[in-house]
Parts: structure tokens; C-alpha cells; sequence
């Protein structure tokens, strides 16, 4: 039973990642055809990011009662109706109807998953094996997507990239399918109500540790949004490449961040997670803070070598995502293993809701740069990653003592 199980968490990210990580493309998108201003269009990162915060904290306790099967159907059949009115609908409101659905049914899909896999291993390996490959997927679909969009463009029908929603509604109902034959698990009983889940998050945000831990996701979920939404958009209007190449170029941030985890999870079996972390953010800001001023420079970027016709600088900044990727999982990591198990759950809760607000004001910032400033929005992500590199030296600290 657990194989079939564990092949439709497999499909679910999958299809969620597409649709999750489409924000930027569509963003770009909503600008060109629908003639909104950038801070307008960043709206859709506050109606991705806030339904996935609420909702996931509201419903964390009840959905192991009502059962993972029946909940993941569930929220497959209400994102496939938001696909739908996208499709039909063809305007930047039917764009934020439907983020506002991804965000919810994705909340239900990531709490089931999240609780699913400990039902479907035995063993701390097989629990890690499963969500590192559950993981890949994601990053996977998340590639896939900025090569999914520029296939249904054409230049002659501004409205053929619709079409994409027609492929997505049919990999939605695969899904759908799928979990349809597969039995469902063990329904699981919470311990605490929503009530008790609520004083017990109230509890954890006035321990230090946990204010540090949860100012340090906010802030990396900043940067590395701000720079992933908007990275389609930077292509276009600062390299001058087409919407296509635009959009395809920027799935080299997909890709590097996806490496850069599995790196970032090799170096901690050598080097102390400060060390690494450390080595990743200072690697970030180095790159942002020299190859993004090449970038910015008209001449460099149109005279400069060029690699398939385009700008080598093009493949370089994605770069950024080797050192930006190991960030986050780890920071989970560390203050997850400085915790008791009992907290887990709750603190949980407050990792989603901060980084959904993080990703949302990062994304927010970003726009309001982008419209005055251009390209050279993405040099405040650099303030978020001093004040990262600040953060790990405190939860050192703190993750000591608590081990202590």
C-alpha cells in the first residue's frame, strides 16, 4: 500500500510546483498583456503567500482526522476548478482568483504530505530518503514550469499561453485520478485541539531562539523570492532578451537551487551547519554585489561574450542560487533539532507563516524598486543577507546552549 502512497505525494509536488512557482511568469505576463504596473502585478505573490500561511496553521489539526487521501483530493478538485477560470477568464483578476486557490489547496497539500511520509516510512533514513526525493520533485517541477509557459507562446495570439492551463488541468486530474485507486491511511488523531496548537505557537514566539530562528526565514525568504519572482521580468527589461528566453533563463535559478541543497547537505556531514551557512550567504552577496552591476551595464550586456546567442551574463546571475539554496532547509534543521518533539508541530506553524509573509513583502519590496529603479532592485537583497549572516552567528549561540 505505501508505494502507491508514496508515488501520489510524488505527483501532487509535482503539479504544485508548476503552479506554485509560475508567480514570477505570470507576473510577466499580467504586465505585458493586461498593461498593469509592476507593484499592481506583485499582488499575486500577497494572494499566493497569505491562504498558504492561514491556511496551514488553521487546518494543521484537523486534516490527519479527516484523512491525507481525501484531503488531497479534495484540494486537487477545488485548484482544478481555479485552472479553469483562469483559462475562461483571460485578466489579471482570474490570475489573482487562482494564486489565491493554489495557495490554499497548497497548504492542505503540504500539511498532508508533510504527515503522510511519517506514515509511509520506517526509520529516520527511509523518513529522510522520501522527503529528499519528495524535495527533488518540487525542484524539478519548479524547472519544468519556465519551460512549460514559452511553449504555448505565440506571437501572433497573445492568448495562446492559456492553453498551458489546459495541460496543467490535465496533470491536476491525473493526479486526481491516481489518488482515486490508491486506499487511504490510518487516519491519525491529533493530541492537542486548535486551541491548544495556538497557545503552544503563542508559547515558542517568546523564546529567543525561536524569535531569531523566525527572523532569519523571514528574511531569507525575502531575498531569495524577491530575486525568483522577479527574475523573468529582469531578463526582459534589463538583458533585452525575449519573453521566451526570458522565461527559459530563468529556470537556471530553479536548477542551481535545487544542486545547491544537495550540496549544502553534503558539506554539513563535514563542516559544522555555521560554517556552511556562513560560506553560503557571503557567496551570495559577493555575486550579487559584482556580476550584478555587469548586468546593469547596457554596453557589457548587449557587447559582452555570448554563449546560444545569448548574454554569458545571463547564465551567471542565476548562479546565485548555489549559494542562496542550502539556507533555509538547514536553518529548519537547526532550530527543529534544538527543540523538543513536542514543539515540532507548532513550530512548524510559524515556519510557514513567516516565510508566506516574507516571500510576500520580499516580493512586494522588490516591485517597488523594480519600477523606480530597474534591474538594481536586486541589490536590496543584500540587506536581508547581511542581517541573515548576523542571525547565524546568534543561533549558534543560542542552538549551543540549548544542547547544552
Amino acid at each position: 500500500m505505501n508505494k502507491p502512497f508514496k508515488w501520489a505525494l510524488h505527483i501532487n509536488f509535482f503539479v504544485f510546483a508548476i503552479l506554485l512557482n509560475s508567480v514570477g511568469i505570470v507576473i510577466l505576463k499580467s504586465i505585458n498583456n493586461y498593461g498593469i504596473t509592476e507593484v499592481h502585478a506583485s499582488t499575486l505573490e500577497l494572494f499566493k503567500d497569505m491562504p498558504i500561511a492561514i491556511i496551514s496553521f488553521a487546518f494543521a489539526s484537523f486534516i490527519p482526522r479527516m484523512g491525507y487521501k481525501k484531503v488531497m483530493l479534495i484540494a486537487l478538485s477545488i485548484v482544478s476548478l481555479g485552472l479553469l477560470q483562469m483559462y475562461l477568464g483571460n485578466s489579471f483578476a482570474s490570475a489573482q482568483i487562482l494564486f489565491a486557490i493554489v495557495g490554499c489547496t497548497f497548504a492542505l497539500i503540504k500539511v498532508s504530505v508533510y504527515g503522510a511520509i511519517g506514515l509511509v516510512t520506517s526509520g529516520e533514513q527511509e523518513h529522510n530518503s522520501l522527503m529528499s526525493t519528495i524535495e527533488g520533485t518540487f525542484m524539478f517541477g519548479v524547472a519544468l514550469a519556465y519551460f512549460l509557459f514559452p511553449a504555448f507562446n505565440n506571437p501572433e495570439d497573445p492568448n495562446a499561453w492559456l492553453n498551458v492551463y489546459l495541460v496543467l488541468l490535465g496533470l491536476v486530474l491525473l493526479a486526481g485520478a491516481f489518488m482515486v485507486r490508491i486506499p487511504e491511511l490510518p487516519k491519525v488523531a491529533s493530541e492537542n485541539t486548535l486551541a491548544q496548537e495556538f497557545q503552544a505557537m503563542l508559547g515558542l514566539i517568546v523564546k529567543f531562539l525561536v524569535i531569531v530562528f523566525v527572523i532569519s526565514a523571514f528574511l531569507y525568504v525575502m531575498a531569495e523570492q524577491g530575486i525568483m519572482t522577479w527574475l523573468p521580468t529582469f531578463n526582459e527589461k534589463v538583458l533585452n532578451l525575449s519573453e521566451d528566453n526570458s522565461i527559459r533563463m530563468a529556470s537556471i535559478l530553479a536548477i542551481t537551487l535545487g544542486v545547491g541543497r544537495i550540496i549544502g547537505g553534503k558539506l554539513t556531514e563535514r563542516f559544522h551547519w555555521s560554517a556552511v551557512l556562513s560560506v553560503a550567504i557571503i557567496g551570495a552577496m559577493l555575486l550579487v554585489a559584482f556580476v550584478l552591476p555587469q548586468a546593469l551595464d547596457a554596453e557589457v550586456a548587449a557587447g559582452g561574450a555570448r554563449i546560444l546567442g545569448l548574454p554569458v551574463i545571463a547564465f551567471i546571475f542565476p548562479l546565485v542560487g548555489l549559494f542562496i539554496a542550502p539556507i533555509y532547509p538547514l536553518l529548519n534543521s537547526v532550530v527543529l533539532s534544538a527543540l523538543p518533539k513536542k514543539l515540532h508541530s507548532p513550530m512548524t506553524g510559524l515556519i510557514v507563516l513567516f516565510s508566506a509573509t516574507g516571500g510576500t513583502l520580499g516580493s512586494r519590496i522588490t516591485a517597488y524598486f523594480f519600477e523606480h529603479l530597474g534591474g538594481g532592485a536586486f541589490y536590496f537583497t543584500l540587506v536581508p543577507m547581511t542581517l541573515l549572516l548576523v542571525a547565524v552567528f546568534l543561533l549558534k549561540r543560542l542552538t549551543a546552549q540549548a544542547h547544552a
